[in-house]
């Protein structure tokens, strides 16, 4: 197999609501709200009618954007033997995603995000982690790393106990890991130990510009590079309407962003430019060549609704 990626599997559950749904539930219109409590997500949860669901997931959208490239990937993510589990499963297949976790009964649900959408296009987000963030070691089949070309994790899972364990086997048996920081939240609350991993652990690192400063102090971008070429890692950084660049070593290589874009909904743009990016990699592309696939799907998935191609 080409692709392995673990991360969280979320899916995703899209809502129509009117306008006074979100103020009857307390919600910030166009925001994220994390849920902890399994009451309150079941209260929002059986007031809607669903009319979409999606297997999301950061990881899990790279890997979906690698298999509509023809590539051969497969996903490992933590779901609950539940109604939203198995509609999980389902759609990773039906992308033709080899999707390699075992669903039982968890003592939390599957994860999942309620994407309310108000009559304007807005959307409004509620996302409750469920079982997705308790990936163990025992849920890291090593085999199946080791069959792998390249292992792809998530920033977002990384967390003390458990799923640092699970990082630690999948990373100890790949033969090449990748890993998105994710986001400024995770890098900030992470920052010594991501450090690690990108100086000792990891072998590509896919970041933001505000994620990458954050992560070695700096306002400069001359010391992201400085930092680059002295870890010796291949680092790729996405900037925005600076387009994106990577380096390998001594190795700079960038590409502008491209212009007069119609943007509709940003999610996804990061992991879409992930897929690009990867794609390039295993089938032995230049750098450059890397950089305008990752631009080129980011580019696409921006002018719609959703993180899918």
């Amino acid at each position: 197999m080409k692709i392995l990626g673990i991360g969280n599997a979320i899916i995703d559950v899209i809502c129509k609501v009117e306008e006074n749904f979100l103020t009857e539930n307390n919600l910030t219109k166009g925001t994220m709200k994390l849920i902890f409590d399994d009451k309150e997500f079941k209260n929002i949860l059986e007031k809607l009618k669903i009319e979409k669901t999606v297997s999301g997931g950061s990881v899990a959208n790279s890997i979906v954007g690698l298999s509509q490239l023809k590539n051969e990937v497969g996903f490992i993510g933590k779901i609950s033997d539940d109604d939203f589990g198995a509609k999980y499963e389902e759609g990773l297949i039906k992308e033709n995603v080899n999707y390699f976790y075992s669903k039982k009964k968890e003592s939390f649900p599957t994860g999942s995000c309620l994407i309310l959408v108000t009559p304007d296009s807005e959307r409004t987000m509620c996302t409750f982690l469920g079982i997705a963030g308790k990936i163990g070691e025992i849920d890291i089949n090593e085999k199946l790393i080791k069959k792998s070309d390249l292992i792809f994790l998530e920033g977002y899972l990384w967390d003390e106990g458990e799923p640092k364990k699970a990082f630690e086997k999948a990373i100890k048996h790949s033969n090449k890991t990748a890993m998105s920081l994710s986001d400024l939240f995770c890098v900030e609350r992470h920052k010594k130990n991501f450090l690690i991993l990108v100086k000792e652990k990891l072998d590509l690192i896919f970041a933001n510009e505000s994620e990458i400063m954050s992560l070695i102090d700096t306002k400069n971008f001359n010391e992201v590079v400085s930092f680059a070429k002295e870890v010796k890692k291949h680092i790729i950084i996405t900037r925005g309407e600076k387009g994106a660049i990577s380096i390998i070593g001594n190795k700079i290589i960038e590409v502008k962003a491209k212009k007069n874009l119609t943007i509709k909904d940003l999610t996804g743009a990061g992991d879409l430019f992930a897929a690009g990016y990867l794609h390039g990699v295993i089938n032995n592309l230049s750098s450059e060549k890397c950089l305008e696939k990752g631009v080129e799907l980011s580019s696409k998935v921006i002018q719609q609704i959703g993180a899918r191609l």
